[in-house]
């Protein structure tokens, strides 16, 4: 029977968030096949927060003046804006690169801590800033997909929403510890939801209505708010409560991995510079988690 207390289903749960995540770079890619970018984003936002809402309306009374802003932050700079710029960044870029560049998030998230609520890593996490900063510093000027001189300037969007990013988990960290996962996520769209769905109405509707990638487009869009933006939000609060954040937070090393076999089924080119560019990143990411220098007493006789 499923149980997160148990800890194939607790792996298992870890592979499908990071399959879902992954695929998630895909999806946006589809939608853009019929909509424009402000489309795809703003309705992965507003459907989620359709699909939300009964679950919303239960927690509205959670709201106080202490946590009506940090929540409005974590809706907009988690949620809100990202949605904007992922989609934005892929009218140029492939999936794959764009998930590759996603694992720069807990880079942020080490130095927004520092510079905004005054943690203090170890060591090894600023070495693994600079190590992470070094791949994604080879796939930003690699200038394969823009046309800005040596900067992919399309590139540099994904690089934003990963700072966005960093806010919004330091922000939960800090100054929403009194919610449960469930409340936060459910009232961050609350409140970022009709946000979206305004900047829809202003959108060419009938113009993505009249493409014959409508249907499939409208599809993958729906499933990217159901899954990777509802549902994914649900498991990875879920595996926190049951496993920690430590192991919950994994998943960072797993999406790229799924970006670029997503990619490669949908027929992506995926250079040797994009998996040399990954596995610096991915290493910066495991020594930016290190709280302290680890142990290899184990190789020693």
């Amino acid at each position: 029977m499923f149980s997160l207390d148990k800890k194939l289903w607790q792996w298992l749960a870890l592979l499908f968030l990071a399959f879902i995540w992954g695929g998630s770079f895909i999806l946006m890619k589809r939608g853009l096949d019929a909509f424009s970018f402000v489309q795809v984003a703003s309705m992965r936002i507003f459907f989620s927060f359709l699909i939300l809402l009964p679950i919303s309306i239960r927690h509205l009374k959670a709201i106080t003046k202490q946590n009506i802003w940090p929540l409005l932050v974590c809706g907009v700079f988690g949620n809100l804006l990202p949605a904007y710029l992922f989609t934005l960044s892929e009218t140029e870029l492939s999936s794959s690169l764009a998930g590759i560049l996603n694992a720069l998030t807990p880079f942020f998230t080490v130095l927004i801590g520092v510079i905004a609520f005054k943690n203090r890593p170890g060591k090894l996490q600023y070495v693994g800033v600079i190590v992470g900063f070094l791949g994604a510093a080879i796939l930003v000027t690699n200038g394969n997909f823009g046309s800005f001189g040596d900067i992919n300037l399309f590139a540099l969007f994904v690089v934003l929403a990963t700072i966005f990013y960093g806010i919004n988990v330091n922000v939960v960290r800090f100054r929403l510890s009194g919610l449960t996962g469930t409340q936060i996520t459910s009232l961050m769209f609350f409140m970022v939801g009709p946000m979206a769905g305004i900047a829809l109405l202003f959108t060419d509707i009938p113009m993505a209505v009249a493409s014959p990638d409508f249907w499939p487009s409208l599809l993958a869009t729906i499933v990217l708010a159901t899954f990777g933006s509802v549902i994914s939000m649900f498991i990875f609060n879920n595996l926190i409560h049951h496993t920690g954040a430590i192991f919950a937070s994994s998943v960072t090393y797993i999406v790229p991995f799924f970006a670029l076999m997503w990619g490669l089924f949908d027929n992506e080119f995926i250079s040797s510079l994009h998996i040399y560019s990954m596995l610096i990143i991915l290493a910066g990411v495991y020594l930016s988690s290190l709280k302290k220098k680890p142990n290899f007493k184990f190789l020693k006789r």
